[in-house]
């Protein structure tokens, strides 16, 4: 019977007395990449391609009038403060490479400044007055947080509202369990609501859901295997209330069903 003196002699042999470090050989994780600047130049040629065509698309009310000035903005801005403040090598998640998650994160960041005109006219209050409160600096390493906290924050009504904006573009509409908690945690702590707002890009919808609120035993609880196990939320069909090609709906349309007591 082999035992654990026999483990820790064989991997002496292979010149390891420390686990991890072989661990980490042996999967190569040792070795660091370079960031390639080739790759996400072209990257960001396709952020600016996903800006133009979307604004093509959307209905007139929410167009963006300068893309351009939008697009210098919001990406070669962030992603010049990204790379000079040393974030871009520190961006990993679930073993993907640095520009892939730097990717998807300017994506999101993207729609959320996307569709702050829209958010505008939905809850009827100047595009000044929606205060962005998410944790992703991006002017520091260690301000770069990505919390499960809402993006922004609204007074509806002289009550505060929190709102998350995120993107689904593969036709796959979920919610991540810890976002939902953390909702429900602010509304037992201090009654106030926290609403997702799903941005469908691949079919072109919006939905709007109260995740304060969600029952444990929802139907829609689901488990993406493709995502490691994880517990997600699935938006079903009847919370999608707006088609991007259409104007926005007005709150008094959907707030019976996002604050129903």
């Amino acid at each position: 019977m082999f035992n654990i003196i026999d483990f820790k002699s064989y991997r002496q042999k292979l010149g390891y007395s420390n686990q991890v470090e072989l661990k980490n050989f042996l999967s190569a994780r040792d070795i660091k990449s370079e960031i390639n600047y080739s790759y996400l130049d072209d990257l960001n040629k396709r952020l600016r391609q996903i800006v133009v065509s979307l604004n093509s698309a959307v209905h007139s009310d929410i167009k963006i009038a300068a893309v351009e000035s939008f697009c210098k903005e919001h990406i070669d801005n962030a992603f010049l403060i990204l790379k000079n403040s040393g974030i871009l090598p520190k961006l990993n998640n679930q073993g993907r490479r640095p520009e892939q998650v730097y990717f998807s994160w300017m994506r999101g960041a993207l729609t959320s400044h996307f569709f702050t005109k829209a958010l505008s006219q939905i809850f009827n209050i100047s595009v000044e007055d929606i205060r962005i409160i998410g944790d992703d600096k991006i002017d520091a390493v260690e301000n770069f947080k990505r919390q499960p906290t809402a993006d922004l924050e609204l007074s509806l009504q002289n009550k505060k509202i929190f709102i998350e904006m995120q993107s689904g573009y593969q036709g796959t509409n979920d919610i991540k369990e810890h976002k939902v908690r953390q909702a429900k945690k602010i509304f037992n702590d201090k009654k106030l609501n926290s609403v997702v707002i799903h941005f469908d890009l691949f079919n072109g919808q919006v939905a709007f859901v109260n995740i304060s609120k969600i029952p444990d035993n929802d139907i829609n609880w689901i488990t993406r295997q493709q995502m490691e196990g994880q517990t997600v939320f699935n938006i079903d069909q009847r919370y999608f209330f707006w088609r991007l090609t259409d104007k926005p709906p007005k709150l008094q349309d959907i707030k019976e069903c996002l604050f129903e007591d």
